[in-house]
């Protein structure tokens, strides 16, 4: 949808072409997103934009939305103010909504930020181009229409040189009774195993040493794409996909996410054991304790099921990283069904959760429920639930204390020159020293043995060995 805006904002493509050189995307919430920002950069970068110093500063100011939440939300709105006062002075700045608040609001958030230039669901990242094309022609557009999504692997301005995001499925076919993202992301597209392997050798080529496979649920990968192995088996699964690109030269870990234990399987567990390049990490949402609650989420799942997975991965690989999300205070949550998650999170011990107070989100069938909890209640179980999590999350890290852990460096810690980052297999972030003991500077993409001696609830410190 392209609409005409007033003539006060109304400048000649050369005008704009002259003055719109830099641009400031600044993103929120999950990992996809994360990733479409990198390729809207590439694409930006591409068309001539540099990137600018700072938000208040740039020709064209992108923020990359999320809608899981209502704070998220308003975070969005209240950076829109500024950008929207700042064009009543500056016409030439483009202002640009994406991501998932642009697809569900749509038309709306035109009406309410009348200075927005472009509001474009996720489905339309890669159109960018085409996009602003039309705007520099002097039009106001709305892309929020269903959309399969093309790629060009090239554009990605990936923020790290060693570490990778990788899009393997977009979408989600899911239809949890709480979530906006189907309605927002569109139906799952996976992408050829061929057009990963392409993106990944290529990554490898540029000197990545680590990637991470990304879906909003990861293990539907391949269910859209045709392949029925002779034994009867559905082949272009996620398993198949890891073998497929394990062998990729330069390549020394892979990581995926976010999994659904719906459909998490042994086969999937086994694999990510016998591959040695499959990190011992795996974050898989269990979202609640209680059966009925997550019969009443639509999450296809009991509790036990979820603890046969978590026991599984254990009887193979002990030390292995296990973080979830959740979710208290979902209607009509009981304090006994609270305390059941509480108990859950104490009873697998996990590395992290990222935890959340039910939040009504629009067109969602939970929201519309009588038996929704008063804020006062909501505020008080995500503190009691914080707490054990971070307690947890402590007790469990008790296990690195004097072990030889790998690590991949990623950079510098910017809270200490002295010191370089990284993290280990199991995705535990690490500091120690930049110089090796015979004097060598650590640099990013190094494989280092480090021995822990500090631990912390969310991260280690260590001593690097030769």
């Amino acid at each position: 949808m392209i609409k005409t805006p007033s003539t006060q904002n109304t400048i000649t493509p050369a005008e704009s072409k002259a003055k719109q050189d830099s641009y400031w995307i600044k993103t929120f919430g999950c990992q996809m997103n994360k990733a479409d920002s990198e390729r809207m950069a590439g694409i930006l970068q591409g068309m001539g934009y540099r990137e600018a110093n700072n938000e208040l500063d740039a020709d064209l100011v992108l923020y990359n939305t999320c809608t899981i939440r209502d704070n998220a939300e308003q975070k969005v709105y209240s950076y829109l103010g500024r950008q929207a006062k700042r064009k009543h002075s500056l016409p030439h700045l483009k202002l640009i909504v994406a991501g998932c608040l642009a697809q569900q609001e749509g038309e709306a958030l035109l009406r309410r930020v009348p200075e927005l230039d472009l509001v474009m669901g996720p489905q339309h990242a890669n159109r960018l181009e085409t996009l602003l094309n039309q705007v520099e022609n002097g039009n106001q557009v709305l892309a929020t229409e269903e959309n399969h999504i093309f790629e060009d692997l090239t554009t990605a301005r990936r923020e790290s040189k060693i570490c990778a995001w990788v899009n393997v499925i977009y979408g989600c076919n899911e239809r949890c009774s709480y979530c906006v993202v189907p309605s927002v992301r569109g139906k799952e597209q996976s992408r050829s195993p061929e057009a990963i392997y392409k993106e990944v050798e290529s990554l490898a080529s540029l000197g990545y040493k680590e990637i991470t496979l990304l879906g909003q649920n990861i293990d539907a990968y391949g269910r859209d794409l045709p392949g029925i192995s002779p034994q009867g088996r559905r082949e272009n699964t996620l398993t198949d996909l890891l073998h497929f690109i394990h062998e990729i030269k330069g390549i020394e870990r892979i990581r995926f996410a976010t999994s659904h234990p719906r459909y998490f399987t042994e086969r999937l567990i086994d694999t990510c054991f016998k591959l040695p390049k499959l990190c011992e990490h795996f974050h898989i949402p269990f979202q609640s304790g209680d059966n009925n609650i997550l019969k009443s989420m639509g999450r296809g799942y009991t509790i036990e099921r979820y603890k046969r997975i978590v026991d599984r991965i254990r009887s193979l690989m002990p030390d292995a990283s296990i973080s979830a999300d959740v979710i208290v205070a979902f209607p009509g949550e009981t304090t006994e069904q609270f305390q059941k998650t509480l108990n859950i999170i104490k009873e697998i011990g996990f590395d992290l959760v990222n935890t959340a107070a039910y939040s009504p989100r629009p067109n969602t069938p939970a929201s519309t429920w009588p038996n929704q909890l008063p804020e006062e209640i909501k505020i008080e179980r995500l503190l009691e639930l914080n707490s054990i999590v971070e307690a947890t999350a402590k007790k469990r890290n008790a296990r690195y204390l004097n072990k030889i852990e790998e690590i991949l460096v990623e950079n510098s810690n910017p809270k200490n020159e002295k010191q370089v980052m990284g993290r280990t297999r199991t995705n535990r972030l690490t500091f120690f020293s930049a110089i090796s003991p015979k004097g060598l500077q650590y640099k990013p993409g190094d494989l280092i043995n480090v021995q822990i001696n500090t631990i912390r609830p969310f991260s280690l410190s260590g001593n690097p060995l030769e």
